[in-house]
């Protein structure tokens, strides 16, 4: 029901009133109306509220004041009076023309009262709207409760819960989750991404600074509401209204919402927590590649064969675990999430393991992907994901899907090169490296399989400087550099420190 106003006291039949003024601005019959109150002074403004309609009879009035009448509509107009209302016949047949002159000019509504119509029917008939309406409000406040807390108890019920809330208010409602992602949409219509990012900052920052909150905010022009949600010192979300007023009952069914939500992502999270320690129990029986126990505890398995990811251990596991869940409602993707000391592992069937690339680049972070297998070798597969991790691929720092079978296309030796062996290969070519030239000269031969005569025209040197230059190395190395095991481990040396 729509707020008492001027225009719609005046389409009261039964009062019989009539608007004098004419060419009035757009919306100015369309101001909430508080009250309607009565007076004859000359300056009742000290006694007046903002926002009422004052009814007269001019006994204040002579019709040689002009002056007095411009000044009083002036005073009028400048308190926030909403019209004026004239009763006729009572003291003057009629309205004062110069009255008119100067609503007119002040843009102030001015309407007739006949003399049938008493003044306190007037304000008992406004009196009754505002009744009327408060008791409007309070029925759809009390209704809307009623939806809301039914919506809550239905799958997915924090969701439901806010579509209801979204509905009732007739405004857009989001919900963001303690990261400031936007988990939740209704109408699911997409904000624009530079109003996305605004919002979800503000989200940010109201959590972080702690304790119960709202914000009203300006975002492209449309206003916007933030409550925080949770505990004050443990605050789970933020919810948005793209509103900037709420009256006491929308407010009063916005705070139950936010009750709601904060009871439900707290049971959330205790249920997140014990499916971590499933998941994590359930990981642990796959490592030892016998899947019985997971088909126990869990509705679906990744059908064979599957392909595993690992993130390190640093990882947003909890919104890597969440956009994996997103995936399975929105996509039917089968997907099973779990922790261990090696980080989080994740496991999809072989055709959906391109989705890897896109958690790479989403989060930002580097993962190691196994080789499709069977789960009777998944510890296997695991310790491959594992390895792709640690190896890091040609470029370490930049956020990708390191595959296993890239790796060890690679390098077999790369995988050897630790710290301990790349000392151990400093210290046996340590005697290589007080003759200059010498390492790079080995390397070469070696590059060309031990061949004199490519070797020597790349070095751009005489074959035979070339073969005196391997027997000083011999001597200076102790190895007998004619043999397959001292070239071999002196190509793993060079490797090593190259590594």
């Amino acid at each position: 029901m729509d707020q008492p106003t001027l225009r719609a006291l005046l389409a009261r039949r039964d009062l019989r009133m009539r608007l004098v003024s004419t060419d009035l601005p757009a919306d100015t019959l369309d101001r909430p109306l508080r009250w309607v109150h009565s007076s004859d002074l000359s300056d009742p403004t000290p006694f007046l509220a903002d926002d009422l309609a004052l009814l007269t009879t001019g006994t204040q009035f002579t019709d040689e004041d002009a002056t007095g009448i411009d000044s009083y509509v002036h005073r009028l107009a400048e308190r926030g009076i909403v019209g004026l209302g004239f009763g006729t016949e009572v003291q003057r047949p009629a309205i004062p023309e110069r009255l008119v002159t100067a609503c007119t000019a002040a843009d102030m509504p001015l309407f007739e009262v006949p003399y049938g119509t008493p003044f306190i029917a007037v304000a008992r008939a406004h009196s009754e709207a505002i009744a009327a309406q408060t008791y409007a409000r309070r029925t759809w406040a009390l209704d809307a409760q009623r939806a809301v807390a039914i919506a809550a108890l239905r799958p997915r019920g924090l969701e439901s819960t806010l579509s209801e809330l979204g509905q009732r208010l007739d405004r857009w409602v989001g919900m963001f989750d303690a990261s400031g992602t936007l988990v939740h949409a209704h109408p699911p219509r997409r904000l624009v991404s530079d109003a996305t990012a605004a919002l979800a900052e503000h989200a940010a920052e109201l959590i972080a600074r702690g304790g119960h909150a709202s914000q009203v905010l300006t975002v492209d022009a449309e206003p916007f509401t933030l409550f925080t949600v949770g505990g004050a010192r443990h605050l789970r979300g933020v919810i948005a209204i793209a509103t900037a007023h709420l009256d006491a009952e929308a407010r009063a069914v916005v705070t139950s919402v936010i009750a709601m939500a904060g009871l439900a992502l707290a049971q959330s999270e205790r249920w997140e927590a014990a499916r971590r320690r499933l998941h994590s129990q359930v990981l642990a029986s796959l490592l030892l590649d016998d899947p019985s126990l997971a088909r126990q505890v869990l509705d679906t398995l990744p059908a064979e064969p599957v392909t595993i990811a690992v993130a390190p251990a640093d990882a947003a596991a909890e919104a890597i675990v969440d956009w994996w869940e997103r995936r399975r409602i929105d996509h039917g993707t089968s997907a099973f999430t779990g922790s261990s000391d090696a980080g989080l592992a994740m496991v999809v069937t072989a055709a959906d393991q391109h989705l890897f690339d896109e958690v790479a680049e989403r989060f930002g972070i580097r993962l190691g992907v196994s080789e499709p297998e069977e789960y009777r070798a998944f510890s296997r597969a695991h310790e491959q994901a594992v390895a792709a991790l640690q190896h890091g691929g040609k470029n370490p720092g930049r956020a990708a899907a390191v595959r296993y079978a890239d790796t060890v296309a690679s390098s077999f030796l790369g995988a050897l090169a630790t710290d301990e062996a790349r000392l151990v290969a400093a210290s046996h070519l340590a005697p290589l490296r007080t003759h200059d030239g010498m390492e790079h000269t080995l390397r070469v031969w070696l590059e060309h399989d031990t061949r004199l005569e490519p070797a020597a025209a790349t070095l751009g040197i005489h074959r035979h400087t070339l073969r005196s230059r391997i027997a000083q190395a011999s001597l200076l190395l102790d190895a007998d550099l004619s043999t397959f095991p001292a070239r071999a481990e002196l190509w793993a040396a060079l490797q090593a420190v190259d590594g």
